[in-house]
């Protein structure tokens, strides 16, 4: 089975995310000053060969701790959804 994984990605909560500080600054001078705390992550989509969803959660899982995130500064969750 062909399953679709839609991954969110986020720097930790405790750590300094300074794009989204940028980001969170730059509202006040647009006009949206009631906008802030902005925090920026990335948006990964894949796509996985598996027997079942036990199996493609836990290849997305192996994906995301080996190679698409770095756990010292990043947390992640996906959903899942068979094709």
């Amino acid at each position: 089975m062909k399953f679709k994984a839609e991954i969110n990605v986020m720097p930790h909560q405790a750590l300094l995310d300074p794009q989204g500080k940028a980001v969170s600054s730059s509202m006040i001078n647009i006009g949206l000053s009631e906008i802030s705390g902005v925090r920026i992550g990335k948006h990964i989509h894949l796509e996985v060969e598996a027997a079942d969803e036990a199996s493609a959660q836990a290849k997305v899982d192996e994906a995301c701790k080996k190679l698409l995130i770095n756990p010292i500064t990043e947390s992640y969750e996906f959903n899942l959804a068979a094709l």
